[in-house]
């Protein structure tokens, strides 16, 4: 499951794209393959881009929402940190 941490760094990466690009939408090659072992079947990320249209393939980051959206089962939805339970 992804930490807080690795879901905030995803969506910085992708707000630094979307800002040195200067375009509404982007298609990119997941830089975060090797490191973050939950996007590894994840070739693209795309960013901005409506779900309707979007690859079910690829993860897609909605800045408006702020989250990363994935596709499974049928249906889009979005990634949540994992909860740390501590007794």
């Amino acid at each position: 499951m992804p930490t807080k941490e690795e879901i905030n760094r995803v969506i910085e990466w992708c707000e630094r794209v979307k800002k040195e690009r200067k375009v509404l939408t982007a298609i990119e090659r997941n830089p975060f393959r090797e490191e973050i072992s939950w996007l590894r079947r994840y070739p693209f990320i795309e960013i901005d881009r409506p779900l309707e249209s979007a690859s079910p393939f690829n993860l897609v980051y909605d800045s408006t929402t702020k989250r990363l959206w994935y596709f499974m089962n049928g249906s889009w939805r979005w990634y949540e940190p994992e909860i740390k339970i501590e007794k």
